[in-house]
This record gives C-alpha cells, sequence and structure tokens, in this order.
C-alpha cells in the first residue's frame, strides 16, 4: 500500500507515460492513414488525450483529475452539488443492502454473521451490553490519583528495600508494553471478526481502558521519575518480562493479517485460539503476579498512588477476562464442531505454559521472600488461578488441590465487596486530564 509521499511520486512520473504514449502514435500512424471511417467520439477524445502529450512539454501536461480539481476549487457548491446529483445508490448496495428486511434476533451470531453490523438492537447477548455499561460507570482517569506520598517514598533511601525497588519497576516495565499489545489485539484484529455489534461496543470501551492502563503507568513512571527508556524496553532486555510478551504475539499474531477471514473451521479454530491466548492466559494468568505484588504493597501502606491505580485496573481486567471467556464460550456453543478433543488439549497446554511462564517471572521479581509472601506462595496461587481459567473454559483443572494462599485478593476482585471507587477520588472532577495538583 503506498503512502501519500510514494502515491506523489507514483502519479508525478508524466516520462515514462509520455515515452509510451508517443510510441503507440508511432507505431499506430500508418493504420490511421489508411482508415476511412468517419472519427468517432471515443476517437474524439483519444485525440485529445494524446495530443497534449505529443504537442507539450510532460510539465505541462493536465490530468483528468487535476481539471476536476480545478473546477471544484473554482466553484466547490456546485461541484458538490453535480456529485449529489449523479450519485449512484448502488455503488454500496452490497455493504448498506438497500430495501433489506430489518434484523431479527435470531440472525445475529458471534462469528461469520451475514446481519447487519452497523444495527446494534436488537440484543442478542444482553450481558454484553450490560459489560458495557458497566465498564462506563467505572471511568477513571490516572491523574485523579494523588501520588504525592508515592513520589516522597521512592526518593527516600530508607523508604523501600531493594526486593519492593525491584518489583515496582519489573511491574511497570511488563504493564506498560503488555497493554499496548492487548490494545493492539482488540483493534486490529479481533474487532474486525467478532461479527455482534453489543459485543463490538464492549470490545470498543474495552480498547479505551487499555489505553487509560497505558496511561496510568506512564503517569506512575513518569511521577517517579524513572528511566522512561528503561521501563518501556524491558520486555525486549529482562528475558522473565520478554518470554511473556513472546508468548503473547506468538499467540496472538494468527489472525493480526488484515487479510485474515473466518468462515472455515481452521480459521474458525485461529480465532478462537487467539481469543483464549489473549484472554484467558495473557490477561487472566500473566496480570496476576504483578497485580499481587503491588496490591499487598498498598495494603502495607507503601506507594499508596500506584497501588489504587492497579486496583482500579485490576477492577476493568477482571471484566475483560470476564467477558473475553464469554466470548469465548458462545463461540463453542454456536460452533460445537470447533471444540475437539484435540483443540481441548491444545488450550490445556496453552493456559499450563501461561502458568509456568508467570511461576518463573514469580521468581524472578521475589528472589527472596518479601511483602508477606515468597515465590512458593506465589507459585501455589498462580496454579489455583491457573485451575479457575480451566475450569471457566470447561475443562479439567491441572493442579489437584491447589489452594488461594491470598483471600485477600478475591475481595478485591469481587466488585460488590469493593470499596466505593468514588470515595478516593479527588472531589471537584474535571474531565480531559485537566487536574491539578498545585
Amino acid at each position: 500500500m503506498l503512502s501519500w509521499d510514494e502515491y506523489d511520486d507514483a502519479v508525478e512520473t508524466p516520462e515514462p507515460v509520455k515515452s509510451a504514449v508517443q510510441e503507440t502514435v508511432k507505431a499506430e500512424a500508418p493504420v490511421a492513414e489508411k482508415a476511412v471511417a468517419p472519427a468517432t467520439k471515443v476517437d474524439t477524445i483519444l485525440e485529445q488525450a494524446v495530443a497534449p502529450a505529443v504537442e507539450k512539454p510532460a510539465a505541462e501536461v493536465n490530468t483528468a483529475a487535476q481539471a476536476t480539481a480545478a473546477q471544484i476549487s473554482n466553484d466547490p457548491v456546485s461541484a458538490a452539488k453535480d456529485a449529489i446529483k449523479n450519485i449512484d445508490s448502488t455503488a454500496g448496495i452490497e455493504e448498506l443492502e438497500m430495501g433489506a428486511d430489518r434484523v431479527q434476533v435470531d440472525q445475529k451470531a458471534m462469528i461469520n454473521c451475514r446481519a447487519d453490523l452497523n444495527q446494534l438492537v436488537p440484543f442478542k447477548y444482553d450481558w454484553a451490553w450490560q459489560k458495557y455499561l458497566d465498564g462506563c460507570a467505572n471511568h477513571w482517569m490516572p491523574q485523579e490519583v494523588n501520588m504525592t506520598a508515592d513520589i516522597a517514598l521512592w526518593k527516600s533511601k530508607d523508604g523501600l528495600s531493594e526486593d519492593e525497588r525491584r518489583i515496582i519497576m519489573r511491574s511497570l516495565g511488563y504493564f506498560s508494553t503488555a497493554d499496548s499489545l492487548v490494545a493492539n489485539n482488540l483493534v486490529l484484529a479481533i474487532y474486525r471478526l467478532i461479527t455482534n455489534p453489543e459485543c463490538r461496543q464492549y470490545i470498543l470501551r474495552q480498547a479505551f481502558e487499555e489505553a487509560i492502563h497505558t496511561h496510568a503507568y506512564q503517569y506512575c513512571i513518569e511521577s517517579l521519575g524513572m528511566d522512561e527508556g528503561e521501563v518501556f524496553n524491558m520486555y525486549r532486555e529482562v528475558p522473565s518480562v520478554a518470554n511473556k510478551a513472546t508468548w503473547s504475539i506468538n499467540h496472538t499474531q494468527g489472525i493480526s493479517d488484515p487479510t485474515f477471514t473466518t468462515g472455515t473451521p481452521e480459521t474458525d479454530q485461529e480465532l478462537l485460539r487467539n481469543l483464549i491466548g489473549f484472554y484467558a492466559v495473557t490477561e487472566g494468568i500473566f496480570f496476576y503476579c504483578g497485580f499481587t505484588q503491588i496490591l499487598s504493597m498498598g495494603r502495607r501502606n507503601k506507594m499508596t498512588g500506584v497501588a489504587e491505580q492497579f486496583q482500579y485496573i485490576l477492577r476493568d481486567e477482571s471484566m475483560h477476562l470476564n467477558f473475553g471467556i464469554d466470548i469465548i464460550n458462545q463461540i463453542k456453543l454456536e460452533n460445537p464442531h470447533l471444540w475437539s478433543a484435540e483443540f481441548q488439549q491444545e488450550v490445556t497446554q496453552m493456559v499450563l505454559e501461561g502458568t509456568e511462564l508467570e511461576i518463573a517471572y514469580a521468581r524472578d521479581t521475589m528472589p527472596r521472600g518479601v511483602l508477606g509472601m515468597n515465590a512458593a506462595m506465589m507459585e501455589e496461587y498462580l496454579q489455583f488461578i491457573a485451575n479457575r481459567r480451566l475450569a471457566q473454559l470447561g475443562l479439567k483443572e491441572q493442579y489437584p488441590g491447589a489452594k488461594n494462599p491470598f483471600p485477600w485478593m478475591s475481595e478485591i476482585m469481587d466488585l460488590r465487596k469493593e470499596k466505593n471507587f468514588f470515595e478516593t477520588r479527588v472531589i471537584e472532577y474535571q474531565t480531559g486530564g485537566a487536574l491539578s495538583w498545585d
């Protein structure tokens, strides 16, 4: 696909065009002399088009597009009226289906739907619309969180241990790029391939929330005076971070090709594979070690501003996860042939691989016990989380007897028991990031 600069270069190369025209005229000239038929309208048009190329230098040749542009420039209003008069309503007939019947609920489907995607209602998946409304109700912005205490603690020589600083750096390093990868997958692939408008509505909301999350990490990094290049490039430099990012990319890039389409068992399974790798593993497992570490720090009244933002992010991500699981299970329900025994085994393996990668990340970020936890406790917690993901997908648990050593995490993720979000916000709300702490 040409860029604008390349496009300009492509259309402004008259020399080769002139040469080709001249050769054509020269070769056909003898034939024209023998012709006896009267000139037709087509002949006249061709003569007018060819003559300037022969009689004038290339720089002076006016194209039809230039003539049209000149007409529009001289009288744009008349040109607009003429364009409307001559509009061909059949040009977009395939897209608009003029005169088609109104969309019925039974015509809607999660993938490969032929119904008009521009019609939001009637709803088929009420749960998707409710999640969109809940997401809007949970709106927040990073600048609404006061970082003053965090800045003072971070700058203090004795405020945090080296292990605690390592956890903060690793968490911001992984999450700052992970949510960007998630957003890319949503916008460039998933939105296009999910063929239900109410689900697309939530996907748009989720993409916006991913942008807020990336904004939040940048806000934390900037507020604490960290080396932005070091943190944002950590997914290329630190193995435990890079391995998770690489796994996510490898398991979600199959559908990122703009020419990829669903409609066959193989391509439908590829989309399902992406959704599982994206929702169940990346957002459903890879985020949980870092969330637990940062929120544990906040429970100890350390880095409370960072912890508060992570709590809001965890609430958003919990909704993303539940939405993704619902999407996956709905596709399974509508397309049972995709959920073969072989594919179930592959999905189980994906969840186990993700769990092992997150356990390795836990060991890297916690070489010693810190914040009332250690790598062994985190390993059991991640196995507990993996069992939950497998169960949510209708698969057999793979870690018998795994318990949750951090029950307080369940309390934080339970939105019904969570503290009122608005209790901790700045009293005078300002939109558009216009808050000032002066």
